[in-house]
């Protein structure tokens, strides 16, 4: 058991150090030409060997979710690796199925799944039998990547109650997609408007595991924020204790002031507990335990919030530095204020832990 560990823990520090350089040729805030991202296998991390993918699991792509938040990069790998092909894992096979996965894996689609990141537990879209054949309607207001999907993979209620995911091009008659604006320009949302969308049969995929398969995602959705939200307190870490080391102040680096000091000790403190969380929810997650509804909760709820305290204890340390576009620490703190609500607040999750207390 132990040798597997070691390996994996091997694997995943060289994954990361591949990632983190090849974030690092870029500026803060800007993403990776996609075709890179995709020739560099991390679209099919979690794709199945015989879908020309890695047969790895979540456990890997939150290693390049982690770094992607620590380099504050944009792009819709976040929407695509973290939520959309979690989706595609949870469905049954089908030949539309199958090629959906090959296309995504190979970065000729983009597909990006409809999950609404202010009320990501319920069901927004409702598929309904009508004068020659099924049609797709409701809307989701905040959908992670929306703007830069050609494919929409929307969880709908079926008239019967089933919960099921439907395979709808981004251009399709009588859906709209409206870009919002928000406060971090790393990262794209969308309003999703469906009105009496045409649906072919084969377009519906059905889960695997039913209404369970729908709060999975959920999980996992949470969990990728909260790495993302790692990722970047780690940054703003390394970066305040850098700066502290070279400021000098009254003739001494400001990192030798007890201050000083004793700030950047918190905001270890805060990295440190939140590492321990975030490998807790993403070892569950990927195993699909019992208990990752919980391990989730506690790492999005200490993570949102962490990661603002420390983007934020960054920008205070740096003076008035930290208050210019040039040091970049505004980039961090207001993609670190919009994780603390993204699908799901920090009172939201420890709602969710109360739960197992109460009779």
């Amino acid at each position: 058991m132990s040798t597997r560990a070691d390996e994996l823990s091997e694997f995943h520090d060289e994954l990361s150090a591949v990632a983190r350089n090849m974030l690092s040729t870029r500026s803060s805030g800007q993403g990776l030409d996609w075709r890179l991202i995709a020739s560099s296998g991390w679209l099919g991390l979690e794709v199945p060997a015989t879908h020309d993918g890695a047969d790895a699991t979540f456990a890997e792509v939150s290693v390049v979710l982690r770094e992607m938040g620590r380099a504050v990069a944009s792009g819709p790998y976040p929407a695509v690796a973290g939520l959309a092909l979690g989706a595609l894992g949870q469905v049954e096979p089908c030949a539309s199925w199958d090629r959906m996965l090959r296309q995504t894996a190979s970065g000729d689609v983009v597909p990006v799944l409809a999950l609404d990141g202010d009320h990501p537990g319920g069901c927004h879209f409702h598929l309904a039998g009508a004068t020659g054949g099924l049609v797709l309607r409701g809307g989701a207001d905040f959908v992670l990547g929306a703007p830069d999907a050609d494919r929409l993979l929307v969880p709908a209620a079926t008239s019967a109650g089933e919960t099921v995911i439907v395979d709808v091009d981004a251009q399709a008659g009588g859906l709209h997609v409206e870009a919002r604006p928000v406060v971090d320009a790393t990262r794209t949302f969308g309003r999703i408007t469906a009105a009496d969308v045409r649906v072919d049969d084969g377009a519906v995929w059905r889960y695997r595991d039913g209404a369970d398969a729908a709060v999975l995602l959920c999980d996992r959705a949470a969990a990728a924020v909260a790495c993302d939200s790692l990722g970047l307190a780690e940054a703003m870490l390394e970066k305040t204790v850098g700066y502290a080391g070279v400021r000098e102040q009254f003739g001494r680096k400001i990192g030798s002031f007890q201050a000083v000091k004793h700030a950047c000790a918190d905001m270890l403190v805060d990295v440190t507990v939140a590492r321990k969380l975030v490998g807790s929810a993403v070892r569950q997650v990927s195993d699909g335990s019992p208990g990752a509804s919980v391990a989730v909760a506690m790492a999005a709820s200490f993570t949102g919030e962490m990661a603002v305290r420390v983007a934020g204890k960054a920008m205070q340390l740096h003076g008035g530095m930290g208050y210019t576009w040039e040091s970049g620490v505004h980039v961090y703190l207001k993609r670190a204020t919009l994780n603390r609500t993204l699908f799901g607040s920090p009172a939201r999750h420890r709602a969710r832990i109360a739960q197992r207390y109460r009779s």
